[in-house]
Formats: structure tokens, C-alpha cells, sequence
């Protein structure tokens, strides 16, 4: 029962009880007996009244409940004829307009930072109290294995225990790390977390920084070559002036001794001839030229490069031809360098293949129309990357060739970048290395 319905039934007993009573003891005065009753009467119409008013606050601040419960913050209650109630009044009716304001502000900041989170170009995962994926901004969503990731969990969408996503879930909070996907490209890593209700909730931070370590790296190599470049020529052509006077002095020797100083100069001139090679190729890739685009066909260019490999191929046991080749539009490009570029993949793939285990050797161009590009491969059987890191096959200086001075991949990286063309060097699975050029 409610408080209400028990004041009204206290009211209404008492008034009752006082009417037995004064039935009961001034049966015989008649008037006396109407004048206290109707007095009882009176009093029990004054008693209604004051417990409305006494229970009207209660009534107001249920109705204030019920906006508060539904959020209807706009809402606003209306003044009552009590003068002392319309102070209730007016302070129920002065928290929901903070609570109205609060809730715009907080609407507001809540717009900013979504549209924030989608125009960063850092990539934003945030996780439930679960470790489930609750956010993800734009960025996020392209990288690979995370489209329709929300409710799961990060570990559950890796694809590879050694790709991106899976070094990601096992960043530990307050970390930063420099991560590497399978192919090569390169990220800062770093896990946070931030108190909601109380509880720790973790979110990731990634960033793309292959551009800018590829631009470091170049920068720092084009340097160090110039320097060395610069060292070593002088070196090599003052070192190349003296021992070509020293062969003056072998008639002045017996003929014996002659024989082997002409032998020793000469085979000092060849190494100095092989630093001074050594180092021009290095030159050349710093001080390419910058491409001058004209459009042409790259099918042209490989069946030149088929033509001119066949012969070498076929004295090593090797198989090389298309695989697939699909009409290709003419592209814009620097055709001199495109084909030394092109010339360099296909010699490394010859090199792989003859290298590599089983009778089987070959060598398979293709040239296939994607959905914007044209993409170009050369696939051999060598399988000579398996083990090999990505993010190291294109840096300076590294070859898995023995005797190499990983010059070659270095130069085909450059001219590719400076016609912005996307590219991929890896094993395929299947017992193949792939080298894949998409041809905008």
C-alpha cells in the first residue's frame, strides 16, 4: 500500500472513530452532536487537502524520475500555484537544463572525436572490457584481415602467426613497438588503455612508416656513396697510375723475378679495377636520372628480355616463357630503365633458378589485367626466399647471392619507385619465388 492510500486510511479511521464517539455520548444533545459532526466533516475535507499538498513534492519529483530514466533532459516540469513547492520546482527544472547542456557538450565532443578517428591517418583500434574489438576507424578497416572485425578478437583474425595482426595482439599495454607485415611493409605499433566505469580498456595505435624509413634508409645510403665514391676513385685512379709505372721497372729485373712482379702488378690492377667498378654501379643507382615517361608496351620489353635470356637459359637446363599474358595497355614509363630494371629481375630469377634444388628449372612470365592495374610477374622455381625477412631484401647491401653486393635489387626498388609502381618479392608457398610489379 502506498503511503498515500495509509494516510488517507489513518484519516479516514480517526474521523470514524471520533464519530462513534460523539454518536455514542451526546446522542441525547442533538445539536451538539451535529455541530461535532459537522466540525468532523470539516476537519476531514481540511485533512484530504493538506495530505495533497503535503504528497505533492512526491508526485513532482516521480515525474522527474521518469524524465531522468527516459532522458528526455529537454523536458521541463511546470510551476505549481505553492509558492515554497515552486523552489522544487525550479531546482529540478535547473538540473535538468545542466543535465541537458552536459549531454549537448558531451554530443558534441563525442562528433568531434569521431570525426577525428576517421580523418587520422593512424590506424585506431579500440577493445571492449573482453579484449573484443568494439572500434575501428578508417584506417584501421584497410589494414589486411580486419574487415568486419568488430565483436572479435584480434588474435582470432590474424591469418599468419608471423603477419601484423598477430605481432599486434601480442604487443604487451604501454609498449611501442616497429612491426613488419609478410610483405615487407613496415609499422610502429603501440598499445595504450584508458579507465571507462572504472575498468581498463586497452586500444592500439598503428602507423605506416615504410615510406618514410625507405626515404631515411635512401637518403643515408646516397650519402655514404658519394663519400666512399668520392674516396675511392681518387684512390683508385691515383693506386691504377702507380702500379701501371711500376710495370716500367720489370726489364730492370731478372727474368725470373720479372715474371712474377708483372704478375703480381697486374693481378693488384685487376682488384683495383673491380673496386672502381665496384663502386660505379653504386653510383649509377644514386645518380639515376629522373625517368622521362613515354607510353609503351612492357610486353614489348619482355619478349626482348625472353629473346635475349633464351639461349643462356636453355645452356643451364632452364625453361623460361609465358605462362599467362593477357592484352595489356600501353603504360607510361622510362622504357631504357624499366628494361635494365626488368633485365635485373630476370637475371636474379635466372641465377635462383639455376641455383635452386630439383630438376624441374623455370622460369614463368606473367602479364595479367586486374581490376585498375596491369600486373607483371616473373616467377622462378629457385625458392631461395623462404626464410628470408621481406623487409630486407630491397635494403642496401644485402643479397642472399654468394659473392653478391646487392646492388641489383637495389636499382630495380629505385627506378619501380620512381615510376610509383607497387611491387613484391616473395615465395609463392608452393615451392616458387614471385617478383610481382602492378603496373598503373
Amino acid at each position: 500500500m502506498s503511503l498515500r492510500r495509509r494516510l488517507y486510511a489513518y484519516l479516514l479511521a480517526a474521523h470514524l472513530l471520533f464519530l462513534a464517539i460523539t454518536v455514542a455520548l451526546l446522542r441525547d444533545q442533538p445539536v451538539l452532536m451535529l455541530t461535532l459532526e459537522t466540525a468532523l466533516l470539516l476537519s476531514l475535507v481540511l485533512g484530504i487537502r493538506l495530505i495533497r499538498r503535503a504528497l505533492e513534492p512526491l508526485g513532482y519529483t516521480r515525474h522527474f524520475h521518469d524524465l531522468l530514466q527516459d532522458q528526455h533532459y529537454a523536458a521541463r516540469l511546470q510551476h505549481s500555484s505553492d509558492a515554497e513547492l515552486n523552489e522544487l520546482v525550479q531546482l529540478f527544472n535547473t538540473m535538468l537544463g545542466a543535465l541537458y547542456q552536459e549531454r549537448l557538450q558531451i554530443g558534441e565532443q563525442q562528433g568531434f572525436l569521431d570525426r577525428l578517428l576517421e580523418a587520422t591517418p593512424s590506424a585506431v583500434i579500440v577493445f571492449d572490457f573482453d579484449g573484443r574489438i568494439s572500434l575501428l576507424n578508417a584506417s584501421a578497416q584497410s589494414l589486411p584481415g580486419l574487415g568486419g572485425a568488430h565483436g572479435k578478437r584480434l588474435g582470432a583474425c590474424a591469418r599468419d602467426a608471423a603477419g601484423l595482426l598477430a605481432q599486434l595482439d601480442a604487443l604487451p599495454p604501454g609498449a611501442s613497438q616497429l612491426l613488419t607485415d609478410t610483405d615487407g611493409r613496415r609499422y610502429r605499433g603501440q598499445r595504450g588503455q584508458f579507465y571507462d566505469r572504472g575498468f581498463a580498456r586497452h586500444f592500439l595505435l598503428i602507423d605506416e612508416l615504410t615510406e618514410e624509413l625507405e626515404s631515411s634508409e635512401k637518403a643515408a645510403y646516397e650519402k655514404l656513396i658519394r663519400v666512399l665514391a668520392h674516396e675511392v676513385n681518387n684512390t683508385v685512379a691515383a693506386t691504377g697510375s702507380v702500379l701501371g709505372s711500376l710495370l716500367y721497372y720489370r726489364k730492370q729485373l731478372a727474368e725470373r723475378d720479372s715474371e712474377d712482379f708483372s704478375t703480381a702488378i697486374q693481378a693488384v690492377q685487376r682488384r683495383n679495377a673491380s673496386l672502381g667498378e665496384f663502386i660505379e654501379r653504386f653510383t649509377r643507382v644514386v645518380k639515376m636520372p629522373a625517368p622521362e615517361l613515354r607510353p609503351g608496351a612492357v610486353r614489348d620489353i619482355m619478349d626482348d628480355i625472353l629473346y635475349l635470356y633464351r639461349e643462356q637459359c636453355r645452356s643451364r637446363g632452364i625453361e623460361i616463357g609465358w605462362q599467362r599474358c593477357d592484352a595489356a595497355p600501353v603504360i607510361a614509363m622510362d622504357r631504357q630503365l624499366m628494361e635494365q630494371a626488368l633485365l635485373n629481375v630476370v637475371k636474379n630469377a635466372m641465377e635462383a633458378a639455376e641455383a635452386g634444388d630439383g630438376d624441374n628449372k623455370r622460369i614463368d612470365f606473367v602479364l595479367a589485367r586486374e581490376a585498375d592495374s596491369v600486373r607483371l610477374s616473373v616467377i622462378d622455381s629457385g625458392n631461395l626466399l623462404g626464410q628470408v625477412p621481406a623487409r630486407q631484401l630491397f635494403t642496401p647491401f644485402f643479397t642472399t647471392k654468394k659473392g653478391g653486393q646487392g646492388i641489383g635489387l637495389l636499382f630495380v626498388r629505385e627506378v619501380l619507385n620512381r615510376h610509383g609502381f607497387a611491387y613484391r618479392l616473395a615465395a609463392t608457398g608452393n615451392g616458387a619465388t614471385s617478383f610481382d610489379i602492378w603496373l598503373n
